[in-house]
Order: C-alpha cells, then structure tokens, then sequence
C-alpha cells in the first residue's frame, strides 16, 4: 500500500509533521512510497539526513536494506549474523545491499557485504541493470571504485546503450576515477551503441585536455 502522505512530508523535510504523522499511523514506516523503497529509504534518496535519523528513532525494526542505504553499519552486521544469504537478496526496488551501499558512497558497509560474499557484478533486478561499479563512478566515489575493482569488479561492465565506467568518468572529467579505470583495464576504445568513445563523451562535455589523454 502506497504512503503519498509521508512521502510529501518527507520530500518537505517537515520534522514535526513527520513525527506526528508517525506516531499517529503504526506501520506506517513500513509501507512502500512510489519509489517501492520504504519511507526511510526515500528519505536517503532525497538526502535528507536528518529525516533519515528522524525515521531511524522512530522504527523499532530497521531492515537490511535501509541500514545499508543509511550507513548504519552494526545493524547491516547483524542481519548478515542472523541471514547470511541476505547479501545477495534483491530489494523491492531491484537493488541488492551492496547496490544500495554503492549508490550512496558507504564504502565500510560495501567491503563488509564483499567480504561476506556479496557479488560485485550483479546488476540491479529492475529495468535500470545498474551495477555497483556503475553507481560508485556516477557517484564520484573514487575509493569505493578502487576497491570494487580490487574485489573483481568488470572495468569494462556495460550499462544501457553500452555505456562502460570509464564513459561516465570521462563525462564526469573526473581524473582520479579514470585513472583507477585504467590502471584496472577499462579500455580507451570502448564505444556506445551511438559509437561515442569516452574520449568523445569527455570532449562533448568540455573536457578537452582529458579527451586528447584518452584518444
């Protein structure tokens, strides 16, 4: 059942209402909101810390997939302990906890999941088929990159319309990412199912001393 209520109020970052709003309706932190993501979730999508703290003193139980979108590592830990299986378990919106964690830059929460055997080249089970590499490098997450790469991560994973890490770093002209890419073997001559290179994605976005390394 959809929560439109608390959505809006999340999306306004309205404290008190929140509150109110909560304890007035039990349950109501475990409905889905339009995003099939619960209202704690949301509130990390929206980066609204503060909301997302709110929620979390508001819920008695925080599930995995919300401690790994908000970075509360002990209770991502002791899921793991009571469900180990649970690492490679795919949210209701498609991602699974390392996906979450890479999507928001938790880079302790990701090498725990890893560590515990989550899989680094799963994609999203939704229509987007996004990678945690793919949401590290979107993320400018440059160490979180590097150690999904170290973990076996494909540099030369292809998004939608073959777009590769090494695209969306050159887009970014982000050096430091590219640099990781490349010393982990993504490759210069990769092309797009429009045949953009990401020297080409690079110039088309200004940057040109970049595009010139890269051709």
């Amino acid at each position: 059942m959809r929560n439109d209520n608390l959505e809006e109020l999340i999306a306004q970052a309205d404290e008190n209402m929140i509150r109110e709003y909560v304890l007035s309706h039990p349950g109501s932190l475990k409905s889905k909101t339009s995003f099939n993501v619960s209202p704690i979730v949301l509130s990390c999508f929206y980066q609204k810390n503060r909301i997302t703290e709110l929620l979390f003193s508001l819920d008695e139980k925080i599930d995995f997939f919300e401690a790994c979108a908000a970075n509360k590592f002990d209770i991502v830990a002791h899921h793991i302990y009571q469900n180990h299986d649970i690492v490679n378990v795919f949210y209701d919106n498609g991602y699974t906890g390392l996906g979450l964690a890479c999507y928001f830059g938790h880079e302790e929460i990701a090498k725990y999941l890893i560590l515990k055997g989550a899989n680094v080249n799963i994609p999203s089970d939704n229509e987007y088929r996004t990678f945690p590499l793919y949401s590290a490098v979107i993320g400018n997450f440059t160490s979180l990159t590097a150690t999904l790469l170290k973990e076996g991560a494909n540099a030369n994973i292809q998004q939608a319309g073959g777009i590769t890490p090494l695209h969306i770093a050159a887009k970014n002209g982000n050096i430091e990412l590219i640099i990781t890419l490349l010393e982990n073997g993504a490759s210069v001559e990769a092309k797009t199912e429009e045949g953009k290179t990401p020297s080409t994605m690079a110039q088309e976005n200004g940057h040109l001393e970049i595009a010139e390394i890269l051709s």
